[in-house]
């Protein structure tokens, strides 16, 4: 298995060139918006975009100017670039990278937020004097992971900001954020990957998988090149096989198998694979939903078989009762994980739920 790139260190942008251009344009025009809100859904490279435009800024706007003597016309710094070194390791004098700290000394756990003390010595970084070139880049990822204090504190330097100062943040909730901090950014949006991109960079991050196995886990990741990783270092792949599989019993479950299905899934030491387990479940209801709106048109299959395992279920009973079944299922698993109820009993309700749907 190969490591995943952290986005400071990721070199490549792919499937977002249009977010680059808008970028390049705002540069080359000389009218630089000092704060920029990077908007998409999770995992399609929200950061690694930030980090490259932080890079390109830093090492003074690339390396070279467009066919005919105009601005620069990528984002792109070479990976042996001192700028890009500098950053890669974290030790770049203009660069402040913000994200939620440790809970403890010893760094086990993150925090769930990022509080004010993550964001305090913004002010005084903005405020000196560039130490290696023109300008002080600050990268927040995430945004939407800001208290209320943390981001009253990040508005303040939004409303007067220093020159030669820009503030990259990263939000994959924009509407979570403060109005505020909305109006004073300017909004550049990422589309989620194209299936065929996600694939191509989970076979360059992973190339143990085989080609079926990345294909699968493309349509899992739905546009989002980090979900797909996430689901093939945490198990997602057989994972999501063995919960159509159990969906495929239907409309009377293997009694065994779920229980063995639940037992593995919900051990206090298997909280990576609940928490699969329970979004991929969630998911797949989602798409019954979704297919059964579609008209007959029909959804491509994650795994072979599975739009029979749909088409059944849509005929046992209407779309209206299969989305109050979804909502039923995904309320469930969010109390289990809010107040901490027991985890098979509640893979057991969300099957039993939809059996008993099944069987209308």
């Amino acid at each position: 298995m190969s490591e995943t790139l952290e986005p400071r260190l990721n070199p490549d942008l792919i499937g977002h060139d249009g977010a680059e251009r808008v970028f390049l344009d705002a540069w080359n025009s000389g009218r630089l918006a000092h704060a920029w809100l990077l908007c998409g859904p999770k995992g399609i490279g929200k950061a690694t975009l930030a980090y490259r435009i932080a890079r390109f800024v830093l090492a003074g706007g690339g390396e070279g100017g467009g066919l005919f003597g105009g601005g620069p016309e990528t984002l792109s710094i070479g990976a042996d670039h001192p700028v890009f070194r500098r950053v890669a390791s974290g030790g770049h004098a203009d660069l402040k990278a913000v994200e939620r700290g440790w809970t403890d000394d010893k760094k086990t756990k993150l925090r769930s937020e990022i509080v004010i003390d993550d964001v305090r010595g913004i002010g005084g970084f903005l405020a000196l004097t560039p130490g290696e070139g023109g300008w002080r880049v600050v990268v927040i990822d995430a945004a939407d992971e800001m208290n209320r204090n943390a981001a009253n504190a990040v508005l303040k330097l939004l409303e007067e900001p220093p020159r030669n100062a820009l503030i990259l943040l990263v939000s994959h909730s924009p509407g979570r954020l403060l109005p505020t901090i909305r109006s004073r950014c300017r909004r550049l949006t990422l589309p989620p990957l194209a299936e065929a991109n996600v694939a191509r960079l989970l076979a360059a991050q992973r190339p143990d998988l085989g080609a079926d196995d990345v294909t699968t886990l493309a349509r899992l990741g739905e546009g989002s090149i980090g979900k797909a990783l996430a689901l093939a270092n945490e198990g997602g792949l057989d994972l999501y096989r063995d919960l159509v599989a159990m969906l495929a019993t239907l409309p009377k479950l293997d009694v065994p198998a779920l229980h063995a299905l639940a037992d593995r899934v919900a051990r206090p030491e298997a909280e990576a694979a609940w928490r699969t387990v329970s979004e991929l479940f969630g998911w797949w209801l989602a798409r019954l939903v979704r297919s059964g709106g579609r008209q007959g048109e029909g959804m491509a299959e994650a795994v072979p078989g599975e739009a029979a395992v749909m088409a059944r279920l849509l005929a046992a009973a209407g779309l209206e009762r299969w989305l109050e079944v979804w909502e039923k299922v995904t309320s469930l698993f969010a109390r289990t994980d809010a107040v901490n109820l027991d985890r098979k009993q509640a893979l057991l309700t969300a099957f039993l739920a939809v059996e008993r749907l099944a069987r209308a």
